[in-house]
């Protein structure tokens, strides 16, 4: 038992120690110490608080903004196959071939192709041109015209039309031109 009084006695002392390193009463110091830690966790608590309501606040931000970003993918793509669509009728071939022939295009006649040799392989024929469009007949435009004149000259539709030939100009004459050389 003299062991165990021993370490009693040097407990006594070490808390003796204490107490008097502390001046203060024991409901005191333990009202002191509790304080900064009650502080800390309540502003842990709180800063916490705050940061999930933020976090949670920019994921909100963040679902908005992917729904509206879904919905306008989705608007691009509807007009996306819109479009393609429409470049498939343009290409189709009854269309090709009905905007070949408003703009006058014909069918080409059959191909030939040439040999690495240079022997032409085929017999190339041209294409075959649109049928010609009926023209129209001219029309001749009414004249006023006074009696006088009525029995003087023929009618328009009475007298051949007559136009000049091509191979005529009005520069030329006759007579040879005189020569540069005076010969």
């Amino acid at each position: 038992m003299s062991a165990s009084s021993g370490s009693k006695g040097s407990l006594r002392g070490r808390a003796a120690r204490l107490a008097r390193l502390l001046p203060l009463g024991s409901s005191g110091g333990t009202q002191a110490a509790r304080t900064p830690f009650v502080l800390l966790v309540v502003l842990l608590l709180g800063g916490g608080l705050i940061t999930l309501l933020m976090l949670n606040s920019s994921l909100n931000e963040g679902s908005f903004q992917l729904t509206k970003l879904k919905k306008q993918t989705t608007e691009l793509t509807d007009d996306e196959q819109e479009l393609q669509r429409e470049v498939d009728s343009y290409s189709a071939p009854d269309a090709l071939r009905r905007r070949a022939g408003e703009l006058g295009m014909v069918p080409g006649g059959d191909p030939a192709f040439l040999d690495l040799n240079g022997t032409v392989k085929g017999m190339p024929s041209p294409a075959a041109g649109p049928p010609a469009p009926p023209r129209p007949e001219p029309t001749p435009t009414p004249t006023p015209q006074t009696p006088d004149a009525a029995s003087a000259s023929p009618s328009p539709s009475a007298s051949p039309s007559t136009t000049p030939s091509a191979s005529t100009s009005p520069n030329s004459s006759a007579t040879p031109s005189p020569s540069s050389t005076g010969r």
